[in-house]
C-alpha cells in the first residue's frame, strides 16, 4: 500500500512540475517554439567564426536546456541581434628583471559584445534588447591563433548563459 501512495504523490509531484518550467530554471510559459536569427558581426575587428560560434551556441543552449522547438523564423519566442564589438587588447606588463620596466605583456585580453533583441510574443513585457559582454584572459607567450577558437567558444557559452537568465531564467 505504501509503495502505490509513493508512486501516487510522485506522480502528483511530477505533473505539478510539467507546466513551462525545465529543470535548469527556464520558465518559457506557453511558448512552444523558438527562432533565433543569425548574428552578424558587425565590429569593428571582424573574426570570421565568431558569428557561426555564438549563433550556434546559444541555438544548442535552448534547445538542450528548454522543451522549446527551435523555428527558422517567427517563432513564440524571437532572438536576433548582431556582435557589436570584438577586441584584443593587452593587460598586465610586466618587468623583466626585478626594477627594471621592459613594457613586457603578460597577458591578452579577448572580449565580445553582442547586442540582444528578445522578442516574447506570449508575454511582451518580458522582451528586451540589452548588451552583453564577455571576455577571456590567455597568457601572452601562446599565440592568438593556437586559443583564439577555445577561448570564442569558452566566452560564447558564458554570453548564451547570461542570455539565457535574462531572458527565461526567471531569477
Amino acid at each position: 500500500m505504501k509503495k502505490i501512495l509513493y508512486l501516487f504523490f510522485g506522480f502528483i509531484f511530477l505533473s505539478a512540475c510539467s507546466g513551462g518550467y525545465s529543470f535548469t530554471g527556464g520558465d518559457v510559459g506557453n511558448a512552444n517554439t523558438i527562432s533565433i536569427d543569425f548574428f552578424p558581426n558587425n565590429a569593428d575587428l571582424v573574426q570570421p567564426q565568431l558569428s557561426q560560434i555564438f549563433t550556434e551556441a546559444l541555438r544548442d543552449r535552448f534547445v538542450r536546456q528548454t522543451r522549446l522547438e527551435l523555428i527558422s523564423s517567427e517563432g513564440d519566442m524571437m532572438f536576433e541581434g548582431s556582435i557589436v564589438d570584438y577586441s584584443i587588447q593587452p593587460l598586465n606588463v610586466q618587468a623583466q628583471n626585478e626594477g627594471e620596466f621592459a613594457g613586457q605583456v603578460a597577458q591578452t585580453r579577448i572580449s565580445v559584445t553582442v547586442n540582444v533583441i528578445f522578442t516574447n510574443k506570449l508575454e511582451p513585457d518580458k522582451s528586451f534588447e540589452r548588451t552583453f559582454n564577455r571576455f577571456a584572459d590567455f597568457p601572452s607567450d601562446q599565440e592568438l591563433s593556437a586559443v583564439e577558437v577555445e577561448l570564442l567558444n569558452q566566452i560564447s557559452q558564458e554570453l548564451t548563459e547570461n542570455i539565457f537568465n535574462e531572458s527565461v531564467g526567471n531569477w
